[in-house]
């Protein structure tokens, strides 16, 4: 068996492991060893699986990786998060963040190379799209950044405590991928993770969120950032297909579903001076929201790009537009911006992307019309 055709083990499940190890001629129960070694312990090398026979190891070897994408570039910003570019196959890069906060540890995790959906103020978006990242690449995220600290003496030590995917592209998208990548999370042989402690955030993909909510009990936080459809279908242009009310019905359906006891969608709002930042937008949102399911609202101040078109709003429009919803009876927060100075902030993760769309030709084209052929460089390039 030739190199390339090794199996990577990295994105396997359980049930999976158990099957290849049967398949090789081994006993069900090496799976749980190796699940450990891999996830608990970061190893990548067969050899130094000690409890595991020599011949073992050594048709391991033969038919078998443990293969992480490879950190390109790792950046600590002034306020202690990470951010890793990493190579994947076929060329691409992408970008996992890691914020930590107290005792609490959250990684940002990737699900494409670029992103299908093409959200106007999100820097991943004018990139375009390559393609879906793999199981194997996207749990690798957590296994480099799980590696990057040290393994865990014990199950509940962990530097990853929470995981969103949150990072580049559309995760419903990438369903099978992504879901599979999230069970190695919740399992006690992968990383054990609590199912409230790992949230999908997803722009609104109608039916992928019925069937997450038959397939895997995780938190769902919904891109929303607009309080009405003309605006939502600028913002974010899967609105289009899947407008506001059909978007919150699926949501309800989602709370009705889950069995833990927190039960509230997180409705995430990126504020754009000037575009959905006004008295106006904050009244529609609480008739939009108020009297369905449990929601909070993450009000996320705007992230500044080059040549995004968009401002961050000032700070009292912050305050003022959360005080207001909060009175009316919807509890909403403030996101803390983190990674800025290393462009590891929300909406401004970009990889390397070889696109497949021609978006971010054509993007550029609109930066250099509008700018002029001396600012032309500023735009992303690929």
């Amino acid at each position: 068996m030739t190199e390339q055709a090794k199996v990577n083990l990295l994105g396997f499940s359980y049930a999976e492991m158990e099957a290849f190890c049967l398949d090789i001629g081994e006993k069900k129960f090496r799976a749980q060893q190796l699940l450990k070694w891999i996830h608990h312990h970061q190893v990548d090398d067969f050899e130094q699986m000690t409890d595991l026979g020599k011949a073992f190891r050594a048709k391991l070897a033969e038919v078998a990786e443990i293969r992480a994408p490879i950190v390109l570039q790792e950046n600590i910003s002034r306020d202690g998060t990470r951010k890793w570019v990493l190579q994947v196959d076929g060329g691409g890069a992408v970008e996992t963040v890691f914020i930590p906060d107290g005792r609490r540890g959250t990684l940002c995790v990737s699900s494409q190379v670029g992103c299908s959906v093409d959200c106007s103020f999100c820097s991943t978006g004018k990139q375009g799209f390559q393609r879906d990242l793999s199981s194997a690449e996207i749990i690798g995220q957590v296994w480099l950044a799980s590696k990057t600290f040290g393994p865990r003496r014990n199950l509940g030590e962990h530097p990853v405590t929470n995981v969103v995917m949150m990072g580049m592209g559309e995760p419903l998208l990438n369903y099978d991928n992504v879901v599979r990548a999230m069970r190695i999370m919740k399992d006690d042989l992968g990383y054990g993770i609590s199912k409230r402690r790992i949230t999908l955030s997803t722009s609104g993909v109608v039916p992928m969120i019925d069937r997450l909510s038959q397939d895997l009990d995780v938190s769902l936080a919904i891109s929303l950032h607009a309080p009405n459809d003309a605006l939502r279908d600028v913002l974010v242009p899967l609105n289009r297909k899947y407008p506001l009310e059909e978007l919150l019905a699926a949501c309800q359906r989602y709370s009705d579903g889950v069995e833990h006891r927190h039960k509230s969608i997180t409705m995430e709002y990126v504020m754009l001076k000037g575009v959905n930042d006004q008295p106006e937008h904050a009244r529609q949102l609480v008739k939009l929201l108020r009297n369905r399911m449990p929601i909070k609202l993450n009000l996320i101040p705007f992230n500044p790009f080059p040549h995004s078109g968009y401002e961050r709003p000032a700070k009292p429009d912050v305050l003022a537009f959360h005080k207001y919803l909060n009175d009316n009876g919807l509890m909403t927060t403030i996101r803390t911006t983190r990674g800025d100075d290393i462009d590891a902030a929300c909406g401004q993760l970009v990889g390397e992307v070889m696109d497949r769309t021609r978006r971010a030709e054509r993007w550029q084209q609109t930066v250099f019309l509008r700018t002029g052929a001396g600012d032309a460089h500023n735009a992303p390039q690929q």
